[in-house]
């Protein structure tokens, strides 16, 4: 699905920086103490220079040694500001970026289940990533490096002005050239960085997608065809970054052209004021270094907007991922005893345009039953798992869990009642780690024993035969165990949790048909009061179960 581009006015970005900035400001304002120690050791450094010159040309009395042994200490103290700058910016930084990135991570978990999927997963990484480092940098960095340099600007044009007037102000008309240029070159450079940050998240999509499905890839001999995908993305890349290369070099061409003619003039006059002694080598070595510390701010400054820039199309993107609407918080709904859930008229379409999956769809499924829900291909097998679990709502109906009864004083579904399930979903679900790790997802407090048990149950004893047992390492979606043991541990790690409900969408398709059979026994024998609902295709199922379920298509 395509995503409309949005673009935040600046207000907004920056209220929603602000808030954001809480737990930067501690860096932040550490960061602009050093840089403020160094701009006041840095005018130290040129007042000493011009000091030493005049008593050392004999313009001026005064101790030269102790000048020099001065001079050194401020060249040691300028030192120490940039090694503690560096350790502020490489530990307090990554603190920083790993809170923001956490807060992010914890809202897109949270988020609707059909919220995030509107973007894909490459982008949604990117922007955790990369966006992410952008405004951290912004705000512990650049923002403090900004007022680092306006009083720079200022403290050394003041400084100059001291000195000599005339000259302080044929530098200064360069700043409007700056201001003039740097408002053009902004609003196109956002637009620009917003189209290269996006398609570097297109380039993100496709590399993980094929790296996901690389069975897919080699089996259908699509090496070539991904890599020439993935070559018309880079070119585009390729010329939007040069099309930002391209203002930036010229805005920075004229800028420097005004400088360097600004430096030009103000050596010169500086050279006849001295000529005809009106000013002496030291104030013209402290000229040289003023005009350099006044114009280098500006520079800087227009080495910064590109970031800047960058910052704004970065806050632009995990705005979007903020946007997201959340499910609902609060105390979670157990209920007591068994459980059942009940659905009354329910009507569902997955969109406005779309046809009805669901179409006033009534049923119980009645506490400690074993339920075997059976229909072709889209009748909305799944569908009626995700409105169980809360993940999608109903256009229609209710769909309401409970305990005994009829279900008619039964609590609404919703994210908050989804402790009373537990879920075995299609495909291989194990996350990256040790089969232990994977067990205690379940339940994280579960004993030995009690793992013990999920695992016989689960027909998953062979994992006590593996050479490491339940710390056997799985690599990514269970890499190292065949589909079928994956399968089984997956089934073990439901049952594992405390529950009311037990969900199985498909979950023995990668089983043989005397180990499907071993493990339904063993799921009804052992978890007798647990209501059991089990998605399949499978006759084995339908025999185990006490009732069947057949869906229609709402549209046949």
């Amino acid at each position: 699905m395509k995503i409309k581009k949005t673009k935040y006015p600046i207000r907004q970005i920056a209220l929603w920086l602000w808030k954001y900035h809480e737990g930067c400001r501690r860096q932040a304002l550490i960061n602009v103490c050093v840089g403020l120690l160094q701009v006041g050791a840095g005018l130290l450094w040129v007042d000493l220079l011009r000091r030493m010159t005049d008593v050392a040309t004999g313009a001026a009395s005064g101790n030269l040694l102790m000048m020099v042994g001065a001079f050194a200490s401020v060249l040691a103290f300028e030192l120490l500001l940039n090694i503690a700058s560096a350790w502020i910016r490489a530990v307090l930084g990554v603190r920083t970026r790993n809170n923001i990135q956490k807060i992010f991570f914890a809202r897109l978990l949270r988020c609707r289940w059909n919220g995030v999927d509107r973007f894909h997963t490459g982008d949604v990484l990117n922007r955790l990533f990369g966006d992410v480092r952008d405004i951290v940098g912004l705000m512990t960095e650049l923002l403090p490096a900004a007022v680092v340099i306006v009083v720079q600007f200022v403290a050394s044009f003041v400084y100059l002005y001291s000195m000599d007037s005339t000259i302080a102000l044929i530098l200064a008309t360069v700043s409007p050239l700056f201001m003039l240029l740097s408002r053009i070159y902004f609003r196109r450079m956002r637009r620009i960085v917003r189209r290269i940050k996006d398609t570097d998240s297109a380039l993100q999509s496709i590399i993980q997608e094929c790296l996901q499905h690389k069975m897919v890839v080699k089996v259908f001999g699509l090496e070539t065809a991904m890599t020439d995908r993935l070559a018309i993305s880079q070119r585009l890349l390729c010329r939007q970054v040069k099309t930002r290369a391209r203002l930036a070099v010229f805005s920075r061409t004229l800028i420097n052209i005004g400088f360097s003619g600004g430096f030009f003039v103000a050596l010169v006059w500086g050279l006849f004021r001295l000529q005809e002694h009106l000013i002496t080598v030291g104030m013209l070595m402290a000229f040289v270094q003023l005009i350099g510390r006044i114009q280098r701010p500006i520079l800087d400054m227009a080495r910064l907007l590109p970031s800047f820039v960058n910052c704004l199309a970065a806050s632009d993107r995990l705005m979007e991922l903020e946007d997201l609407p959340s499910e609902a918080v609060g105390d979670i709904s157990a209920v007591d005893g068994p459980a059942g859930i009940s659905f009354r008229n329910v009507s569902f379409r997955y969109t406005e345009q779309g046809h009805d999956v669901l179409r006033n769809f009534t049923h119980d499924f009645a506490p400690s039953s074993f339920t075997a829900v059976l229909g072709k291909t889209g009748a909305g097998k799944t569908t009626l798992v995700r409105l169980m679990l809360a993940l999608i709502e109903q256009s229609e109906g209710s769909v309401t869990l409970y305990s005994g009864g009829e279900g008619k004083s039964g609590i609404p579904v919703s994210p908050l009642t989804r402790c009373n399930f537990s879920y075995v979903p299609q495909g291989n679900t194990l996350f990256s780690g040790t089969i232990r790790e994977n067990l205690l997802l379940g339940n994280p407090s579960a004993s030995d024993e009690e793992i013990r048990r999920a695992l016989h149950i689960a027909m998953a004893d062979f994992v006590y035969d593996l050479p490491d047992g339940l710390d056997t390492r799985c690599g990514e979606q269970g890499g190292g165990l065949s589909e079928g043991q994956a399968q089984r541990v997956s089934i073990a790690r439901a049952v594992i949790r405390p529950c009311r409900i037990l969900l199985l969408d498909e979950a023995t398709s990668a089983l043989d048909m005397e180990t499907e059979c071993e493990l339904l026994r063993r799921i009804k024998t052992n978890m007798s009061g647990m209501t059991v609902i089990f998605i399949t295709h499978r006759q084995a199922v339908v025999d185990f179960a006490s009732e069947c379920l057949t869906l229609e298509c709402a549209n046949d």
